[in-house]
């Protein structure tokens, strides 16, 4: 298993601060919530008990950007966690959003495979890192959803207003490959 495939250990000590065991230093809760936009998996531990806090501190981290007016959960999907944890045995719900972000993953991911297969800037040299450098944007525009630059519709659904459809971008390509071709 590679460093990046395990979760980052993150020890919690008695004072409340947060020590990140691979660094040798203290982190906040913003840091963690990068590492997680990093696509880093995080796993928080009590330094004197062993109890694992990581989801309490994932939720913590969620509330925080909620307060700040960064609003990613809409208050009937808040309202509809608060009714599962009164159903006895948790209801569906914690199946229903693993299996939903499950497909989400998937969808941008294949997405993203058949995008590039179309592209025909993929072979031009330099694409990979340029194709690198747009994905970290996406990432960090989208908050570590996800590297596809999904926009909110479902896969393969193009925009109805104001979005540019498959064959205006297929022609904005093709115009680019031209005029590089030129440049040579």
């Amino acid at each position: 298993m590679t460093e990046q495939d395990k979760p980052l250990l993150i020890k919690r000590y008695a004072s409340r601060r947060l020590y990140n065991t691979e660094t040798s230093d203290y982190v906040t809760l913003e840091d963690i919530a990068g590492f997680i936009r990093e696509g880093r998996e995080v796993q928080i531990v009590d330094l004197k008990t062993g109890d694992d806090l990581t989801r309490q501190y994932l939720l913590q981290i969620i509330a925080e950007h909620e307060s700040r007016g960064e609003n990613v959960l809409p208050v009937n999907v808040l309202n509809d966690l608060v009714r599962s944890y009164m159903v006895p045995g948790g209801g569906v719900m914690p199946q229903f959003l693993q299996s939903s972000f499950d497909m989400l993953r998937e969808s941008q991911s294949k997405m993203m495979e058949n995008m590039s297969a179309m592209n025909p800037m993929a072979k031009m040299p330099g694409f990979e890192a340029m194709k690198a450098q747009q994905e970290a944007f996406l990432k960090a525009m989208t908050g570590g959803l996800g590297t596809a630059g999904w926009t909110g519709g479902a896969p393969g659904e193009e925009k109805s207003e104001g979005g540019e459809d498959l064959d205006d971008i297929k022609k904005q390509l093709a115009a680019l490959q031209e005029k590089l071709s030129k440049m040579k």
